[in-house]
């Protein structure tokens, strides 16, 4: 089964993404793909192909558990405005309030810089993705949506140069992997995080508990939303944690900027050894590349999401201005004792900063269920496939699933109490890998496959073939080591850190 993410528009008005579950992709090169097609609507609707025959055995309830079948179509396109607020929804949670040590892990003149020219890379590197979608659904005309990040890979690798076409499959297999890890490791994230703020107020008013067992008081609110299935009924989490996300930067900005220090106060660059914990958390932040596809798709007029003034240029950079404005005053205002989220620094004996970590600890603690479906959705399938028990009873597997998947994330978290270190090893991991590796391997993939049909000979030889640009090798070899560096660098600085401060 093929995994097919697409966003929902809810009655609430916000943005569900959710994962469809589709028959696999054609094997061979150039041959009609059925499931790429059955993204069409209509085909879901109604259970047939776009040429009108209807697949055996399909029901509309086959899509797999926690879905409920929901979500394929958009029944409220989004307009230009409305999908710039789903770009910073998808972008904006606890990697922007750990901006403030990501800075301090750079340092305060060298770490602006990095951030926007690492935010200008991920803008790149999500224009190649959205190239690489719209160049796959030109070889299958018939279609009228986009594929998703999973599918765009599997299905570039399948058209791509015959040496590589044997690994169409697990190219989507390892996008889903690190997309599943990358969701879970933001549920994990999102327990330190809510525990560490509560804790700062329980402490405040005299009691006095382990961080660990803040964490087991918020397992139970955390799990009742991880159990709905219909995403619909998400809703509501999602505005309310929206509103929630956006009030607490406004007033965490607003301590932050109290009195500011002169910046000579401040190291204008860190150290090397401490460069790559950097990198790891500001990738973390841009963590919405997965939603790119999904995006375009839901919009009114889909050319207005690429285009130079388009949604995702104009919202990025917005997002990369909070990023970097929020990290700079972060670490200007509070220097070495910077933590690794900005709200643990503002006062813990004022009532407006004691409703900011009860509103972002909120806000986090909703999207959880948000972030969790997404890898629930990815997962569950084969679950169910596997689990011969669950072919009678899905439901319950279902629901016993996602309580595993809970406890899972809240056992990692239990066990890594450094949350600053644990964002930077998810985002040196998986996020590198979605944002930096992925979209420069489908240019140059499907750069070769141009190569090699315009060198193939009359009698059916092909020549080898190196006839892409050298600014397109040069640029993309870069974008690669730059990735290489941070999965290795940060990896090893992370755990480092993870060790000495457990």
């Amino acid at each position: 089964m093929t995994v097919i993410a697409e966003p929902q528009q809810t009655s609430a008005g916000g943005l569900a993404v959710v994962q469809k579950n589709v028959p696999n992709a054609a094997a061979a090169t150039g041959q009609f793909n059925q499931a790429f097609e059955l993204n069409d609507v209509e085909g879901a609707k109604n259970g047939s192909t776009p040429d009108g025959k209807a697949r055996s055995g399909y029901h509309p309830d086959d899509d797999g558990g926690g879905g409920g079948g929901h979500g394929i179509e958009s029944d409220h396109p989004t307009n230009y405005l409305e999908t710039i607020m789903h770009i910073f929804k998808g972008n904006v949670g606890p990697g922007l309030y750990a901006m403030g040590q990501a800075f301090y892990n750079g340092g305060i003149l060298v770490s602006p810089i990095l951030t926007v020219l690492l935010g200008i890379t991920c803008i790149h590197s999500q224009h190649l993705l959205l190239i690489a979608s719209k160049k796959i659904k030109s070889k299958l005309p018939a279609s009228n949506k986009y594929p998703d990040f999973a599918e765009t890979v599997e299905l570039c690798f399948e058209h791509g140069p015959i040496r590589f076409q044997r690994w169409s499959r697990a190219m989507h297999l390892a996008v889903n992997i690190f997309i599943c890890v990358t969701q879970l490791g933001f549920c994990t994230v999102y327990f330190g995080f809510i525990s560490n703020n509560l804790k700062q107020i329980y402490d405040y008013y005299g009691i006095h508990l382990d961080v660990r067992l803040h964490m087991v008081i918020i397992l139970v609110p955390i799990l009742l939303p991880s159990l709905i299935r219909n995403f619909k009924y998400l809703a509501w989490c999602m505005t309310l944690a929206n509103a929630c996300m956006i009030l607490g930067i406004c007033i965490t900005a607003y301590y932050a900027v109290q009195d500011l220090p002169a910046i000579s106060e401040r190291n204008y660059f860190s150290s090397w050894h401490q460069l790559p914990l950097y990198f790891g958390t500001a990738i973390f932040a841009f963590e919405g590349i997965a939603l790119v596809l999904p995006l375009q798709n839901a919009m009114k007029k889909p050319e207005d999401f690429g285009r130079p003034l388009g949604v995702l240029n104009v919202g990025m950079a917005v997002v990369t201005f909070i990023f970097t404005g929020l990290g700079f005053v972060g670490y200007l205002q509070w220097g070495d004792d910077v933590q690794s989220s900005l709200t643990l620094n503002i006062p813990h004996d004022e009532i407006l900063a004691q409703s900011v970590k009860v509103m972002v600890s909120l806000g986090v603690l909703l999207g959880y269920s948000l972030q969790f479906f997404i890898a629930i959705q990815i997962m569950l399938p084969t679950v169910l496939k596997t689990v011969s028990f669950g072919r009678n009873h899905p439901v319950l597997i279902d629901l016993a699933f996602r309580t595993v998947m809970v406890l899972i994330t809240f056992a990692i978290a239990e066990c890594i109490l450094n949350v600053g270190a644990l964002i930077s090893l998810i985002g040196a991991l998986c996020s590198t890998s979605l944002a930096l590796v992925f979209p420069p391997v489908l240019e140059l993939i499907l750069g070769l496959a141009d190569n090699e049909c315009a060198d193939t000979t009359t009698t059916g030889e092909t020549k080898s073939s190196n006839s892409i640009g050298v600014f397109v090798w040069v640029k993309n070899i870069l974008i690669l080591v730059l990735a290489l560096f941070i999965f290795v660098t940060g990896t090893i600085e992370s755990l480092n850190a993870i060790r000495h401060l457990q």
